[in-house]
C-alpha cells in the first residue's frame, strides 16, 4: 500500500489517533498581561455580522477581533528582536508545520514549584531515556498547567512579584536555540518564558535565543498527556499572515495506539 493510502486507513482503523493540542478561542481565553506602560494584546471577542436576520437572511457570521498572540499561537522569529531580520508567520517552513515532537515530562516538579525551570541535565536525562532531539522537530514541555487554562487567574497565577508559572532557564535556552537540532519549543503556559523571566540574563531568554536562531514557538498548548515522549507527528497549522509576528494556531498530533 502506497503511504498516503495506508495513514487514512490507520485513521480509519484507530491505529492513528489525530490529538487536538489547541485551547479554544472565547473571550475567557487567557492572555499575557504586561505591566503599563507597555501595550498589551487584545482578548479574542466575536462581533456578529448577521444571523438569519434582516442583516443577511440566510447566514450566520461574525468579525473576529484578537491578536497574533492569544490562545494556542506560533511565535515567529520576527516576533523578538534578535529575529526582527527573520521569518514572520507567513514564511514558516512548511516542515516546521509538520514535524515530529518530542515530549518532556516535569509535571512533578512544577507540581512541587510553579517557578520550575528546565535545566540542560533534564533535556539531558531525557535524551539518555528516549534518545536524541528530533532532527528539525519540536520540543514540547508538559508541565501540567494547562489544567488551568480555563481559570484565567490560575493561569497567570500572579502575586505582587509578578507571575509564576514554569519555564526554560537561561543556560537551557541558549542551548535549545543553538546546539540542539530542533525547530521550535511548545509550552502549556501563556508564553515560552517562565513567569519570572523578565528578571532573567538576559530577559526573556526563551524569546531572545529562539527568536534569534530563527526558531519558533508554540504556547498555551493542551493534551500533551495524551501524546508519547517521541513518535507523535506534530501539525501546526496558524494563518499566514503578511508580516505578522505569530497567530493564533490549530496544532495536531498524530499518534500511533
Amino acid at each position: 500500500m502506497s503511504v498516503l493510502p495506508a495513514v487514512l486507513a490507520a485513521l480509519d482503523s484507530g491505529a492513528v489517533e489525530v490529538v487536538d493540542l489547541t485551547t479554544p478561542l472565547q473571550e475567557s481565553t487567557p492572555i499575557l498581561q504586561l505591566p503599563p506602560p507597555l501595550a498589551n494584546t487584545s482578548p479574542f471577542r466575536l462581533e456578529e455580522l448577521s444571523r438569519y436576520d434582516d442583516r443577511g437572511p440566510a447566514w450566520y457570521w461574525n468579525d473576529i477581533h484578537t491578536g497574533e498572540h492569544t490562545g494556542t499561537h506560533l511565535d515567529a522569529p520576527i516576533h523578538w528582536v534578535t529575529g526582527k531580520d527573520g521569518l514572520d508567520v507567513s514564511q514558516a517552513p512548511l516542515r516546521t508545520l509538520v514535524a515530529p515532537a518530542a515530549v518532556i515530562d516535569v509535571t512533578a516538579e512544577v507540581a512541587a514549584d510553579p517557578d520550575f525551570l528546565l535545566q540542560i541535565d533534564h533535556v539531558r536525562a531525557w535524551e539518555a531515556e528516549h534518545g536524541p532531539l528530533p532532527d528539525g522537530g519540536w520540543l514540547l514541555m508538559r508541565s501540567g498547567w494547562s489544567a488551568r487554562g480555563d481559570d484565567p487567574v490560575a493561569f497567570a497565577n500572579a502575586d505582587e512579584d509578578g507571575p509564576h508559572t514554569p519555564g526554560v532557564a537561561p543556560e537551557c535556552a541558549r542551548w535549545l536555540a543553538q546546539e540542539s537540532p530542533i525547530t521550535g519549543f511548545g509550552t502549556e503556559t501563556v508564553g515560552t518564558d517562565a513567569g519570572a523571566a523578565h528578571g532573567f540574563d538576559p530577559p526573556f531568554s526563551c524569546h531572545n535565543y529562539l527568536m534569534g536562531a530563527n526558531k519558533w514557538g508554540l504556547t498555551s498548548l493542551r493534551n500533551l498527556d495524551r501524546l508519547p515522549a517521541t513518535g507523535a507527528l506534530l501539525i501546526v497549522s496558524p494563518l499566514p499572515i503578511v508580516g505578522g509576528s505569530g497567530s493564533p494556531a490549530r496544532v495536531l498530533a498524530l499518534v500511533e495506539r
